[in-house]
């Protein structure tokens, strides 16, 4: 049966949480796109509102919200997620490091649908609940004498 990792960004706090998903409980994300809505009763949280805002597979490509369907692809593409066009040496006449404009790369990436291969869900909140999320943990001061 699929297990997920759902790691959760708090925009408020600015701080993320993660929680695991397995068997029935992750029954519900299957066949959910990059971009859907979910409820926070399908991780126990009641009252918050999640929104997917990525993920990865199990090999660890990344998703992307432009390729449709389920499965991977191999797409060829000049910037966004799963791509860096980072500086490097053009030759070995020309000096000095840099990013070749226009340039192409052909990039394996997970499509937009979540399936039992997906590894990882990214979700951030879009309505928050009474009860807090990520409890704040107050460190005591101790006193040596």
């Amino acid at each position: 049966m699929a297990q997920f990792k759902i790691c959760i960004g708090d925009p408020k706090a600015k701080k993320s949480i993660q929680k695991e998903v397995s068997g029935d409980a992750a029954a519900p994300f299957l066949g959910l796109k990059i971009g859907d809505k979910f409820n926070g009763e399908l991780l126990d949280v009641t009252g918050y509102e999640f929104e997917i805002t990525g993920g990865s597979d199990i090999a660890g490509f990344p998703m992307r919200k432009d390729a449709q369907g389920t499965g991977l692809r191999k797409i060829l593409a000049i910037k966004g997620i799963g791509i860096s066009n980072k500086k490097k040496y053009r030759s070995k006449k020309k000096k000095g490091l840099r990013t070749m404009k226009g340039m192409r790369q052909r990039k394996t990436i997970a499509a937009n649908t979540i399936f039992d291969r997906t590894a990882q869900i990214n979700a951030k909140v879009v309505k928050y609940g009474v009860t807090p999320l990520i409890e704040e943990k107050k460190e005591e001061s101790v006193k040596k004498e």
